[in-house]
């Protein structure tokens, strides 16, 4: 059985309904396709300063309204962690300088750890990475 990891872009493509990429999800059982802490966490980043900046309350309530329904929407993937293991994976790719931002790399070494197939819009650096098998499900 093939899994596929569904990276930061990916998800925000689930997240605002992209035709392609739900239909994708909907062809593959609950257990085929997942995301990563990783991702998860990058998406906080965004939606928490969000709430955090609101000028009143109006603002604040969209705000969270918005952190809701993302938490929500998360809590429907599974989540692959950032473990010892993939720390290990992690290191090894940061000495070949491959020039592939940090959480990048964690997502990649998260998709080699679990011998996934990372789909992402950002071939372009990821393919930077040997042996990671990658699919564009935006197209």
């Amino acid at each position: 059985m093939k899994v596929y990891v569904l990276d930061t872009d990916i998800m925000g493509f689930a997240f605002q309904k992209h035709a392609n990429v739900l239909n994708r999800i909907k062809a593959l059982s609950d257990d085929e396709f997942v995301t990563t802490i990783i991702t998860l966490g990058e998406d906080l980043s965004g939606w928490l300063p969000a709430c955090r900046r609101a000028q009143d309350g109006v603002a604040r309530a969209k705000a969270y309204a918005r952190l809701f329904e993302g938490f929500t929407f998360y809590k429907k993937f599974s989540n692959l962690p950032f473990d010892v293991a993939v720390a290990t994976i992690f290191d090894k790719l940061k000495l070949l300088r491959l020039h592939v931002g940090t959480n990048d790399l964690s997502i990649a070494a998260i998709t080699l750890s679990v011998g996934a197939i990372l789909v992402t819009r950002n071939t372009r650096d990821f393919q930077r990475i040997a042996d990671l098998a990658l699919e564009d499900w935006t197209l």
